[in-house]
C-alpha cells in the first residue's frame, strides 16, 4: 500500500510539472493531452493493480499485474523510441534537403555575379 502512494505522489508531481509546461506553453495541446491521458492510466493502474491481477489470473496468465503493466511499459518505450526515430529520420531529410537548395542558390549567386 506504501508503495502505491508513493507511485501516486510521484505520478502527481510528473502531473503537475505537465500543467506548468503547459502553463507556460512549452508544449501544445495534443503532448499535453497524450502525457496527461499516460500518467492518468498510470494512476488508474496503481490504483486498481489487484484487479488486473485477478483479471490476469483468469485469462490464464501466471505473471502478477505489475509485471504485465512493466511489460506494456517496456513495448510503449520501444513504440515511442521507434516514432521517435521516424521523426528524427524526417528531420534529417528535410534539413538535407534545404542544405541542398541553399548550396545551390549560392552557387547561382555566385555564376551571376
Amino acid at each position: 500500500m506504501l508503495q502505491q502512494i508513493i507511485a501516486i505522489f510521484i505520478i502527481a508531481l510528473f502531473i503537475w510539472r505537465l500543467i506548468l509546461q503547459k502553463k507556460k506553453q512549452k508544449i501544445n495541446n495534443n503532448e499535453f493531452f497524450f502525457w496527461m491521458s499516460f500518467w492518468s492510466l498510470g494512476i488508474i493502474a496503481i490504483i486498481f493493480i489487484r484487479q488486473i491481477d485477478s483479471f490476469l489470473i483468469y485469462l490464464g496468465f501466471s505473471g502478477s499485474g505489475i509485471n504485465f503493466l512493466l511489460y506494456l511499459s517496456v513495448l510503449a518505450l520501444f513504440y515511442l523510441i521507434f516514432k521517435l526515430r521516424l521523426a528524427l529520420a524526417k528531420t534529417e531529410a528535410n534539413i538535407t534537403k534545404i542544405a541542398r537548395q541553399i548550396a545551390l542558390d549560392q552557387e547561382r549567386e555566385n555564376k551571376n555575379n
